[in-house]
């Protein structure tokens, strides 16, 4: 630690917290500048497009807030706090972001790093202070970090860097790749593209392939599977151990990362019923917000389950579809074009408090094609591919992340050195 030095993070830039322009001016929005809120997706390096932009107008309001690239964004406030972002355009962030733009002394990606390692600190500090998480600007910037010398900043960022360019990488592919068995569906199973020789007949969705029929989902799933919680300890006889696949952790399963999976234990009786197993799909029933509908879904895999130390159940707040055969990925699928079109809307009870989605009731009245079975299978075959490789590229970038999470602290306490990573 002789090379690194205490500074308060208030001396290594300028902090600058965000501001929202008025909300109720629709002239302040829509315009080409990005407004960063943490409902946008923070869980890469570089700030994402935003879900929101701000006009020339609603920049007049929060004018001294527009942050220039290579600015740091720290969350520091809600159950976001702690997450970092590194701006690559001018960018206004709302007040739930405290944001540094670094002096010329240090390096901003650098800064991104060790910002991460205090981001899970002030998270810490906060949950102790008060009952909603908050880093006010002054306690932000009055946090020290330990900072070594400019040279040594460049050479761990860029050793750093490398990993998350693999990561991001990888996170690439794998959307090129969803892209792609998205595209597959629609051309097979909307378009019809592969069957246009084939002679069409009307149907209550409108033409399909002769040797097709309209059904709905209960005619190709056979059972529904209740989640358990279970406890948070070994107690008793809740003592088989497993992952707990809540709703906020589909979209991380999609792409093969544990995300933070809670571990449970349940009763050793239930395990056999609500053991997840392959071709398996969890289906969010409870939750959801006013623009987000109950109903998100994940698959279940051999190759997800292979990575994972204990076996893998839902939450009672989920439950688990079991298909007929190679049925699995068609659903998936199907079921994924539904609720992007927002029918799962309709499929929701409850006008208060929690959502409840009518599984039942969409299962056994939503109207769905049910091509033939050799189509279906053939279909899988291309899936079960695709699916394999973002598996893969999910469980490479969950290793990437941990390796790169853990060289900077291990830097920091002189435990190896930059020579012992250049060697």
């Amino acid at each position: 630690m002789e090379e690194w030095k205490k500074y308060k993070i208030g001396d290594i830039g300028k902090v600058i917290t965000g501001k929202t322009p008025k909300t109720n001016v629709e002239k302040n929005y829509g315009g080409n500048i990005p407004f960063l809120t943490p409902s946008d997706d923070l869980s890469q390096k570089y700030a994402p497009k935003t879900a929101k932009t701000l006009t020339k107008l609603g920049l007049l309001e929060v004018k001294n807030c527009l942050l220039p690239p290579d600015s740091v964004c720290v969350s520091c406030i809600g159950s976001d706090l702690g997450k970092v972002v590194m701006l690559q355009r001018e960018t206004v962030t709302n007040q739930q972001f405290n944001s540094i733009i670094p002096k010329k002394e240090y390096d901003p990606n650098f800064i991104y790093y060790i910002m991460n390692i205090i981001g899970r600190e002030l998270n810490f500090l906060s949950k102790t202070s008060t009952a909603v998480p908050i880093i006010n600007k002054s306690v932000f910037s009055n946090y020290t970090v330990h900072i070594p010398s400019l040279e040594l900043q460049k050479q761990i960022a860029d050793i750093l860097s490398v990993l998350d360019d693999k990561i991001a990488l990888n996170t690439r592919i794998n959307d090129n790749l969803e892209q792609q068995a998205q595209a597959l569906y629609k051309s097979w199973f909307v378009d019809f593209e592969p069957f246009k020789d084939r002679k069409f007949v009307d149907s209550e969705v409108g033409e399909i392939p002769k040797d097709w029929r309209v059904g709905t989902f209960s005619d190709i799933i056979f059972s529904t599977v209740s989640g358990d919680w279970g406890k948070d300890i070994e107690i008793g006889n809740h003592s088989q151990k497993v992952f707990c696949i809540r709703g906020a952790d589909i979209p991380d399963i999609k792409t093969g990362n544990n995300g933070k999976m809670p571990l449970r234990y349940i009763l050793s009786k239930n395990f056999e019923n609500k053991a997840l197993t392959n071709n398996d799909i969890v289906v969010e029933i409870s939750g959801g917000s006013p623009t987000q509908s109950t109903g998100r879904v994940c698959r279940i895999s051999n190759e997800l389950l292979c990575k994972y130390d204990n076996a893998l159940i839902c939450t009672n707040f989920c439950k688990a579809l079991k298909s007929q055969k190679n049925y699995s990925q068609y659903i998936y699928y199907c079921w994924a074009d539904l609720y992007k079109k927002g029918i799962m809307f309709s499929y929701e009870n409850g006008t208060t408090g929690i959502k409840n989605l009518d599984l039942s009731g969409l299962i056994e009245k939503e109207p769905i094609l049910i091509p033939p079975h050799e189509i279906i299978s053939e279909f899988s075959l291309n899936m079960d591919i695709i699916n394999r490789q973002i598996i893969h590229n999910g469980i490479e970038n969950e290793k990437l992340s941990i390796l790169r999470d853990s060289l900077l602290p291990q830097l920091m306490s002189g435990e190896i050195k930059i020579s012992d990573l250049n060697s």
